[in-house]
């Protein structure tokens, strides 16, 4: 009975050995609307457009950044493909009114602005969204 017991013990240890590891890019599984396309991983990326095959965006980003960042670039829609709550804070002109606003976003999470925008300011947030 001890040596059957030995045998299967042993046969699971070996093929717990020889299975493959799980994937670290399951832990980064999109939440969002769509996958990160083209954005790198560890950035935050703006795209200027609707523009989403299966895939994710494939046009070039008008913002991909990893650190807080200060400008004004066109956008219609986003993804935070770092570890962190990210603040964007956009505008939009509307029947000669500025429009504005702030949109935290999820760590791995897509989202658009359903209205051509621009984008002014992106920051790390502690907060949960």
């Amino acid at each position: 009975m001890l040596l059957k017991s030995l045998a299967l013990a042993t046969s699971v240890v070996a093929v717990l050995a020889t299975a493959p590891a799980a994937s670290a890019a399951a832990s980064h599984a999109s939440s969002g609307l769509w996958p990160a396309g083209n954005c790198p991983q560890g950035t935050f990326c703006i795209w200027p457009n609707w523009n989403h095959p299966a895939e994710g965006p494939v046009e070039t980003p008008s913002l991909v950044t990893s650190s807080e960042w200060t400008g004004r670039v066109p956008a219609f829609n986003f993804y935070n493909y770092t570890s962190r709550n990210a603040e964007i804070t956009w505008s939009y002109l509307y029947n000669g009114s500025i429009h504005t606003g702030e949109i935290c976003v999820r760590p791995n999470n897509s989202e658009n602005l359903y209205v051509p925008a621009f984008v002014t300011k992106v920051t790390w947030q502690t907060h949960t969204c």
